[in-house]
């Protein structure tokens, strides 16, 4: 049982009304203003800013406190395995772990999880963006999960593309290709009650509900930041993808959040 009353593999679903509202009338407004050239410490501000204005919001469930920890009817998400994780010493807040590999196999999606698949529509030909968008449909196959693709239109649509994400109100919402860091750094914090996955990337300075899955030759952090010195889109394999996918997923199923977990 985690700190918010779910169980392991137990995802709450989001809180409607008065916050819901504010996140995303305040994010719209934001999005009027953003351009192409938003660098990383432009769209954290951002985000900051909205945090704050919508953290006085009324709640009709909660009455402001925050989203209520509703427990899903999802079965147990599988065991990890061991190597995976430290269990007597949980991993801090953007701490990095590094699991050993096929620790991650035993856990697969609760029967009736939900994922919107969120990208770039002018990422589509990118060779690493696609390898990730056919290791999301694969692993989606394999686990008879539904996906629901959300694909930003142009550059001016990403961060409306991450506010129709998260009202879809998926159990997770995956994102893949370098082109959606910076939206959802701006988006996510004003949007707790929602878990993301980032695949191939990461975000500079997650909140606890964005958990990427990573590894060398990966690592784009967002404009301001740019391609780690290490990064190689060679890396980018079907099977690179695939490992990162089902890691990032254990991870966030057993509660491992906020984290990066990092892939050989």
């Amino acid at each position: 049982m985690t700190s918010n009353g779910t169980g392991v593999g137990q995802v709450p679903r989001p809180a409607r009304g008065g916050r819901r509202a504010c996140l995303h009338g305040a994010v719209t407004r934001l999005a009027t203003r953003t351009t192409v050239l938003l660098t990383a410490v432009a769209l954290a501000g951002a985000g900051a800013v909205l945090l704050a204005g919508c953290s006085g919001a009324s709640d009709d469930t909660t009455g402001g406190a925050g989203p209520t920890a509703t427990a899903s009817a999802h079965a147990s998400a599988g065991v990890l395995g061991a190597g995976f994780s430290d269990p007597d010493q949980p991993p801090a807040p953007e701490a990095t772990i590094h699991p050993e590999p096929g620790s991650w196999s035993g856990v697969h999606a609760p029967a009736g999880y939900d994922v919107v698949l969120l990208s770039d529509a002018g990422d589509a030909a990118d060779a690493p963006t696609r390898t990730l968008l056919d290791a999301v449909e694969s692993w989606a196959a394999d686990e008879d999960v539904t996906v629901t693709p959300v694909s930003a239109k142009d550059a001016d649509d990403r961060i409306a593309a991450v506010l129709r994400a998260v009202d879809a109100e998926p159990d997770l919402v995956i994102t893949v290709g370098n082109h959606m860091v910076d939206p959802l750094a701006a988006v996510s914090p004003t949007a707790l009650h929602q878990q993301f996955l980032v695949v191939g990337a990461e975000i500079a300075e997650p909140t606890s509900n964005v958990t990427a899955a990573d590894w060398t030759g990966g690592g784009f952090r967002g404009e301001g930041l740019g391609p780690s010195s290490h990064y190689d889109p060679e890396t980018f394999t079907e099977d690179r993808a695939a490992r990162g996918l089902r890691a990032g997923l254990a991870a966030v199923l057993h509660d491992l959040r906020g984290i990066v977990v990092w892939v050989p």
